[in-house]
């Protein structure tokens, strides 16, 4: 099966970068790149235009290649939490997916392409630390940290905090208590004091 040249209108994704010369299947290129303006068929004519638009796109590549490498970083710095329902082995009730990734990410204020994040093995089904890998522009990678935690070890965790403030407030009461106590005995002493000296 013969294919057929294109020129790309603009970055599609394990195709290419706009400008690039792709040979697609016919059916890819008349069905799908070329309605959607994402590519233009090649000839002497269309290659003279990208030729005219070469500095603009290779100032436009630049730029993604910087904005690529900020993501990096922030990406990088993150690190994600996700609590699920586990049984005692372990095992997730249901999968960690890109999409949950993604949507933890966007809390961060990070937005990433659900299609450019690698789950390993394609879903998370057990607990434990992960490392989740991000495609940026050209060959970048990022890798975010992902710890999957059982849902009831973190209820656990917030009845512990839950019962150790209550237990601060406790002491505390009962330091104030002892205080009042303290207080009250030296006052009953001063008015002894107070009477005994006027007999």
């Amino acid at each position: 099966m013969s294919g057929t040249k294109v020129i790309l209108n603009q970055d599609v994704y394990n195709l290419g970068e706009e400008g690039d010369v792709c040979e697609v299947a016919k059916g890819y290129a008349r069905n799908y790149l070329i309605p959607k303006k994402l590519a233009v068929p090649y000839s002497k004519e269309t290659v003279a235009i990208f030729e005219s638009r070469r500095e603009a796109i290779e100032k436009r590549k630049e730029e993604k290649r910087r904005s690529a490498l900020g993501l990096k970083g922030q990406l990088e710095g993150a690190s994600i939490v996700l609590s699920m329902t586990a049984g005692d082995s372990g095992k997730l009730f249901g999968s960690v997916t890109n999409t949950m990734v993604v949507e933890e990410l966007k809390k961060m204020g990070i937005e990433v392409e659900k299609k450019k994040v690698e789950v390993p093995s394609s879903a998370i089904k057990m607990l434990g630390d992960y490392t989740i890998r991000v495609k940026l522009y050209e060959n970048e990678v990022a890798e975010v940290k992902l710890t999957v935690k059982d849902v009831h070890a973190k209820k656990e965790e917030a009845e512990a905090k839950e019962a150790a403030a209550r237990k601060a407030v406790q002491e505390v009461f009962e330091e104030s208590e002892i205080d009042d106590e303290d207080s009250i005995e030296d006052e009953v002493d001063e008015e002894e004091e107070v009477s005994d000296e006027e007999e």
